[in-house]
Formats: C-alpha cells, sequence, structure tokens
C-alpha cells in the first residue's frame, strides 16, 4: 500500500515537474524566437508545438528504451486525439471563438492530417514502427520545417517591404520615407540558460513519469496502452492546454491552432520517429483498427469545423469535447 501511494506521489510530483520545465522552456524558446523575428503561426507551429510536445516526445523515448513500447504509442496516439477533441473543444468553450487563417489551415492541417495517414499505412501493412518508418516520419518531418522556413522567409521579406510607406512632400511629388528602426531586444545568457534547464527538467520529469506509470499499470493490471492513452497522454499534454487555453483567451488565434497541428505532426514523426531507430514499436490490434482511425476522424473533423468559417465557435467546442467523451467510453468500458 505504500508503494502504491509513493508511486502516486512520483506521478503527481513528475506531472509537475514536467508541466513546469514546458513552461519554462516554451517561455523563453518563444522569447527568443519573438527577438528573431519569428511570425506568431511559425512559432505556434515549430517552438510553441516543439517545446509543449517535449513531455510525450520523452515519454515515448523513455518507454521504448526501457522496454514499454505500449506505453509510448499510447502517449502519442492519445495525446494527439486529446489535443484536438478535448483541448480545442475546451479552448472554444471558454474563449468563445477560435480564428484561423487560411493559409494556416492548409499548410499545417494538411501536413497533421498527412502523418496520420502515414503512421496508419505502417500501424496496417507492417503492424510495427521500425527503422523503415523512422526514416520516412523524419524525411516529412524535415521537408514540413522546410516549407515553414520558406515561408517564415517570405513573411520576413513582407515585413520590411511594410516597413516603407509613400508619403506627399509639400511640392506634391512622391518620396520613400523610411521609418527608424527600432531597437530590438537582445538574447540573453539567462534565456538560454533557463530553456536548457527546462529541457533537463522535461527529461527527467518524463523519465518519472513512465517508471511510475508503467509500474502503477502493472499493480491494477491495467493496459499499458490504456494507461499511455488517457492518464500520461493527457497528463503530458498540460503544457499545450494551458498555452493554447491562454492563446485562444488572449486572441492570439494562430498560435492556439498552430500549437495543436504543429504538436500532432511533430508527436508522429517525431514522437514515434525517434523511439522507432532504437528499437521497432509494435502496434496493437485496437490501436490501428480504432485509435489510429479516430484519431484521423477528428482531425478531419475540427478540420472540416474551422474551414466552414474559418474559425471554431463555442458549438463546436462541445461537438470536439463530446466526440472525446464518446471516444473514452468506448475505449475503456467497451473495448478495454
Amino acid at each position: 500500500m505504500l508503494w502504491i501511494i509513493a508511486l502516486v506521489a512520483i506521478l503527481i510530483v513528475s506531472l509537475i515537474i514536467v508541466i513546469k520545465a514546458a513552461d519554462i522552456f516554451v517561455d523563453k524558446i518563444v522569447e527568443i524566437g519573438g527577438i528573431i523575428g519569428i511570425s506568431e503561426i511559425i512559432l505556434g507551429v515549430t517552438a510553441s508545438a516543439i517545446g509543449t510536445s517535449l513531455p510525450e516526445f520523452g515519454s515515448a523515448v523513455m518507454a521504448a528504451l526501457f522496454n514499454s513500447p505500449d506505453l509510448g504509442v499510447g502517449v502519442v496516439i492519445g495525446s494527439n486525439i486529446w489535443n484536438i477533441a478535448g483541448i480545442l473543444g475546451i479552448s472554444a468553450i471558454f474563449a468563445g471563438t477560435i480564428q484561423s487563417s487560411p493559409k494556416g489551415l492548409t499548410r499545417d492541417g494538411a501536413f497533421t492530417l498527412l502523418t496520420t495517414f502515414i503512421l496508419l499505412g505502417f500501424m496496417y501493412f507492417l503492424g510495427v514502427v521500425d527503422i523503415y518508418a523512422s526514416i520516412v516520419f523524419v524525411v516529412v518531418y524535415s521537408i514540413y520545417l522546410w516549407i515553414l522556413i520558406r515561408d517564415q522567409k517570405k513573411e520576413v521579406e513582407k515585413n520590411e517591404a511594410g516597413k516603407r510607406e509613400k508619403v506627399v512632400t509639400p511640392k506634391g511629388g512622391d518620396a520613400i520615407a523610411y521609418h527608424p528602426p527600432e531597437e530590438k531586444k537582445k538574447i540573453t545568457f539567462g534565456m538560454i540558460a533557463w530553456s536548457l534547464l527546462g529541457l533537463a527538467g522535461l527529461i527527467v520529469g518524463c523519465r518519472l513519469l513512465v517508471y511510475s506509470g508503467t509500474e502503477l499499470a502493472t499493480i491494477a493490471n491495467i493496459p499499458q496502452m490504456i494507461m499511455g492513452l488517457f492518464t500520461l497522454a493527457i497528463g503530458t499534454s498540460i503544457p499545450e492546454l494551458v498555452v493554447t487555453f491562454n492563446s485562444a483567451r488572449k486572441g492570439l488565434h494562430d498560435l492556439s491552432i498552430g500549437t495543436v497541428l504543429g504538436s500532432n505532426t511533430f508527436n508522429i514523426m517525431i514522437g514515434l520517429g525517434i523511439p522507432a531507430i532504437f528499437m521497432s514499436v509494435p502496434i496493437e490490434h485496437l490501436s490501428y483498427t480504432f485509435d489510429a482511425p479516430v484519431m484521423i476522424f477528428v482531425t478531419v473533423l475540427v478540420l472540416l469545423l474551422i474551414k466552414r468559417g474559418m474559425k471554431l465557435t463555442r458549438v463546436d467546442g462541445f461537438i470536439l469535447a463530446l466526440t472525446y467523451i464518446t471516444y473514452a467510453v468506448l475505449r475503456i468500458y467497451v473495448l478495454g
């Protein structure tokens, strides 16, 4: 009994460490990105998405390294379903409206959907995520990053051009007026140090999280996949919930949706791709016959809901939340 209490305490403490470490990491990375001049939507699908996905990534890697692959797969798939149906649903309910830009939805939504189909393909035809899948995942994610970098360059050029404006001189001739450059903040040693500290906290916290989760699942006779799909998936996705909810509440809509879409792409391509380098990750039957199709369904659903008016409404939020509740009930109590 004392050992169970200790494991629960470790689970709670490790979650707190992971959440706080992710918060520190994201804050500093976003701050550094802002200084460099990276746009909000690019920050959302890269720095914010990757930073908030580190708990899932760390948990998946640790689970693979310590021979608990089902836990790692569950964390990734469960997090992706929760990110869209749970986090975006809750955020839309409380924020009222989450708007989206057509470009961001087309680019990031398409890649998020593409990655889910690629994963399902390997799961269905091979029944395993191995080194070959890893290579495909990393290549696809590299292409995605290249597209993001290209779009960021275009955004910078557009902003630079916007600094020029035409004015009329007293003689009636046109002249080009240049705004003096604003004094920019500089990247400090403290920002970098705190980023590294946040990363270290994530590594330690995720190791403790996987250990305690695995032990508790064994003691309670809970399948590792179920533990990963729900307990750890929701727990490690708290950073995404905090960032997405706060972004939506503050009107940073591109950052809000970009964080979720970018996070889901990262979870699959890197969260499963990197562990597959070290060992082949076997796939449970229900993972590709139920969990992965649900992940595709909620991804298509949220894209269609947004596409109607380039926004998520409160009603859409309730639809997404109800979808997640239905999935959880079916997975836990019906399918097991």
